[in-house]
């Protein structure tokens, strides 16, 4: 099985979390509406942006792990 590069790893960990981003603001905000929990979307995006950051370094770290073993 050939290697993955660095630069391919963070693409692919990059887009995967782009699409993940998408999603989790969007449920958010639609759960946020269905419990009545007051919000705003600047929140929202704060709370998804804080989660999706994590996401992305643990993420691209897993893979360059798995890649490595």
């Amino acid at each position: 099985m050939r290697r993955q590069s660095r630069r391919a790893s963070a693409v692919e960990t990059l887009v995967s979390v782009a699409v993940g981003f998408v999603l989790a603001l969007a449920l958010q905000v639609v759960l946020m509406h269905l419990y009545g929990i007051e919000h705003d979307f600047s929140r929202d995006l704060q709370i998804t942006l804080a989660f999706t950051s994590l996401s992305l370094a643990r993420g691209y770290l897993l893979r360059r792990l798995f890649n490595r073993l």
